[in-house]
């Protein structure tokens, strides 16, 4: 996958894995997301924002491992959090990540336990990554990334609050909504989460293209009729 400055053990993976050549997501977003900046990512169900976010991942946490977890992956439900898992095996495979996934069919102290002994990236439901939060004192001054794949759903159940809760609890880290569409709950949640953020809306990108070519074919028409 031809992206700029990336890992050679995560390009090794992903090449294993047929991925050769990344799309306008992965491309546009690369370094932007390397670079530690606030973003909040739109593109259509479909277009790779989960590969998005564990390539960037690994790109980012590959290299000596730490006991303090340095990703924290918010998801809608645990067919994503077993998704995700499956994604980070397949394209981490030579980066010696430990990943751990949670959701609300868990059990709560083996969980706590287990992320206790160190992982480098936490994925989980916005119920249970905020009842853990809660009820244990993990160490977020190590986190590096704060992630929320597929906004839109999370929100239409009204998680915002949980969600904020968790950001609070972080001083410092870079935050990254991804979703399908930019709607005023992302909005506002991307207001509340971060200053200035860096913003990526592929569906504008589309439309904005079609608009173009809609405006070049009526010069051409305009031209046609004004030569007869």
């Amino acid at each position: 996958m031809k992206l700029k400055k990336i890992n050679e053990k995560l390009q090794q993976a992903l090449v294993e894995n047929g991925l050769t050549e990344a799309n306008d997501i992965q491309k546009e977003t690369f370094s932007t997301i390397k670079s530690g900046v606030d973003c909040v990512i739109i593109a259509a169900d479909g277009g790779g924002k989960t590969t998005t976010i564990v390539l960037n991942v690994i790109q980012r946490l590959i290299g000596a491992t730490e006991e303090s977890p340095r990703a924290l992956i918010v998801v809608e439900d645990k067919p994503k959090v077993l998704e995700m898992e499956a994604l980070f095996e397949k394209y981490g495979k030579y980066s010696n990540l430990e990943v751990y996934g949670v959701h609300d069919k868990g059990d709560m102290d083996y969980d706590k336990n287990y992320v206790s002994t160190g992982i480098d990236v936490l994925i989980g439901t916005p119920d249970k990554l905020n009842d853990m939060f809660s009820t244990a004192g993990y160490n977020v001054n190590r986190l590096k990334m704060f992630i929320i794949d597929d906004a839109n759903p999370i929100l239409k159940l009204r998680h915002e609050t949980k969600i904020m809760r968790i950001s609070n609890s972080i001083a410092k880290t870079q935050r990254i909504i991804f979703g399908d569409q930019l709607s005023e709950r992302i909005e506002t949640l991307a207001y509340k989460m971060m200053e200035d953020p860096e913003i990526f809306d592929f569906e504008d990108y589309d439309d904005e293209e079609d608009f173009e070519e809609e405006e070049l074919d009526e010069d051409l028409e305009i031209e046609d009729g004004e030569e007869e």
